[in-house]
């Protein structure tokens, strides 16, 4: 059993994958760090933020985010404790790409997946077994199955790119700490000195999103830590200035399949789609 342990002191264990679990404490912060292996870093429980100079991806429990290797990385428990499954896979073994709106193992950069019932169990058995497991064995079949099955794991949109140019990046990082479902491209537009035209271009260029994407995610990356904490949804709707509960509900619902009363209760089987 792999428990509680920096993933560092295993990296350079012959196996090309293995898996770790680990308990952190609300507001726990793992400071930039990278590892020389892919990670799917996986939340049993709580809500955590996984940021990178490309930006933040945003993790509910029972999904989980995509880091490659060598990528610079932070980690927040942003709310409730967690329970982290975590698998570390050498990149010369990843799987190929399968389907379009899926995992893509191979590709160079975050992205936060749903979770299917099957992964969920792999996982956590995986994090019962020794770090080194015997080929044929039972744990290696167990992990045999985790790596056919990653190309399969939907992408959830569930990531908040940032721009690099500094006056966009700094309207960005004043809306992400204070979000505005009503915010419009030519209120940003006039306050940058741009045209509509050449804002949209913009900002598109600098974060690969429409503004109005761009907007919803910012709003659901509000929403998600006080949903997880149990406040109401009347009351985070209205806090982040939408108009009703049902027009959250339905933008909560457009983006992540099921409405907010279902997306954080445990009890609730996924969907088909695994958001």
């Amino acid at each position: 059993m792999v428990r509680n342990v920096w993933s560092q002191t295993l990296e350079n264990l012959p196996d090309p994958i293995f898996a770790v679990g680990n308990d952190y404490p609300q507001g726990l912060i793992l400071p930039p760090h990278r590892h020389n292996r892919c990670q799917l870093l996986y939340g049993i429980r709580g809500v955590m933020t996984v940021a990178t100079a490309q930006g933040t991806w945003m993790v509910p429990p029972e999904r989980a985010v995509w880091i490659p290797a060598g990528v610079v990385h932070e980690v927040e428990m942003v709310a409730g404790p967690g329970a982290m499954r975590s698998l570390y896979i050498a990149p010369a073994v990843l799987p190929p790409a399968r389907e379009e709106g899926a995992l893509d193992p191979r590709a160079e950069r975050c992205q936060v997946v749903g979770i299917s019932p099957l992964v969920h169990a792999l996982l956590v058995e995986a994090a019962e077994l020794p770090a080194e497991v015997p080929e044929g064995s039972r744990g290696s079949l167990i992990m045999a199955l985790l790596l056919h099955e990653l190309p399969s794991l939907p992408v959830l949109p569930l990531s908040m790119p940032l721009p690099t140019e500094a006056r966009l990046a700094a309207r960005c990082h004043a809306f992400v700490a204070d979000p505005d479902p009503h915010a419009t491209i030519d209120g940003w537009a006039h306050e940058l000195g741009m045209s509509r035209r050449a804002f949209t271009r913009h900002f598109r260029r600098e974060t690969g999103l429409s503004f109005a994407a761009w907007r919803q995610q910012a709003c659901l990356f509000a929403a998600l830590p006080r949903l997880a904490a149990g406040e109401a949804v009347t009351t985070v709707a209205l806090d982040l200035g939408y108009d009703n509960p049902a027009a959250f509900t339905s933008m909560f619902k457009r983006l992540l399949g099921v409405p907010p009363s279902r997306y954080l209760r445990p009890d609730i089987v996924p969907a088909p789609s695994w958001t």
